[in-house]
């Protein structure tokens, strides 16, 4: 009986917390504007990516959303600012590969945890990086660049943008899952970055794609292989990584949409089910589709799922290249 009684009483606590927690969602919700915090410059591809989404929610809620650009810190500081927001649903966050499984890994003193202090929406979508090298390096695909990297170990050369960025770390993982051995060279900006390949004074670069499309197609650069699970629509010609013989490999840019922790369930649900209205939207696709960004709908368990399994593999990633945090 007291199995029972106490089964019951379980039970009754779980609906009155339930119910406490929708009874914290006003009925009007929203009856103001809601803050996007975008941690990253004005005009940059996160930014673009959620200035979309914020003028769907808009839309679809009928409620102004103000998008704050909140840079520094490869976008932590801007992070750290929705993680001591309130929980009410007027302060939401665009997410990215960097800000939620990077962070915990690159910063010696963490003013966030990526998996408790915030509360996962849906993710939004996701760019590959194209692994592009000088037309005249003797290796057009990925086998005979790796065969050709084993021959001399440290010889080929990459650009990267510093250590600490995804950019670099698709690098390192190509590397490591390849068992070869590539030098970094580090530039400041991406313009003498992509010249350096074009002239053949660096190998290769492991770059965004719309920046390098017109490189590509006027032979300037050589597609060697795209970065993501799935080939680019924007470079279908070019395979995968995976399946060039490196089964497993992604590196991804994505963004997501998220809200500080203790944000009351129904907003979050209310919202995702608006984003992945939108993502549908056939201007929005296309919009994303000239960003070399494709949409990515999720449900919040997904998109925590996924911050989770990557925060471990960029972190064995970072560990193994010797990447101390700052």
């Amino acid at each position: 009986m007291k199995h029972v009684v106490g089964g019951l009483v379980g039970a009754l606590l779980s609906v009155h917390a339930a119910s406490a927690q929708t009874a914290n969602v006003p009925d009007k919700w929203p009856d103001r504007p809601i803050h996007l915090i975008v941690p990253f410059p004005a005009g940059s591809s996160s930014d673009i990516v959620g200035r979309v989404v914020a003028k769907g929610l808009s839309e679809r809620l009928g409620q102004q959303f103000v998008v704050e650009n909140r840079p520094g810190a490869s976008g932590n500081l801007g992070t750290e600012v929705v993680a001591h927001a309130a929980s009410d649903g007027y302060t939401l966050g665009l997410a990215n590969t960097s800000t939620h499984t990077l962070s915990s890994s690159l910063m010696a003193h963490p003013t966030y945890d990526p998996l408790k202090d915030f509360a996962p929406i849906s993710m939004i979508g996701a760019s590959p990086f194209v692994l592009a090298s000088y037309p005249g390096l003797a290796a057009r695909n990925v086998e005979e660049l790796i065969a050709k990297a084993k021959a001399a170990p440290g010889k080929l050369t990459f650009a990267s943008a510093g250590p600490a960025t995804l950019a670099n770390l698709a690098g390192v993982l190509f590397a490591k899952m390849a068992q070869i051995e590539l030098t970094p060279v580090f530039y400041r900006g991406t313009e003498q970055e992509v010249l350096d390949v074009i002239e053949g004074r660096v190998d290769m670069q492991f770059g965004t794609i719309p920046p390098s499309l017109n490189l590509i197609h006027d032979g300037k650069l050589r597609a060697i292989a795209v970065t993501g699970a799935t080939r680019s629509p924007i470079l279908s010609e070019a395979p995968t990584i995976a399946e060039s013989g490196l089964a497993g490999y992604e590196s991804v840019l994505w963004q997501a949409l998220y809200a500080p922790a203790g944000t009351p369930a129904p907003i979050v649900t209310r919202l995702n089910g608006e984003v992945n209205a939108i993502l549908k939207d056939a201007s929005v696709v296309q919009t994303f589709a000239k960003m070399g960004v494709e949409p990515q709908p999720s449900t919040p368990q997904q998109l925590a799922d996924r911050i989770a399994a990557e925060t471990k593999k960029w972190h064995e990633v970072i560990a193994a290249a010797g990447i101390k945090p700052q």
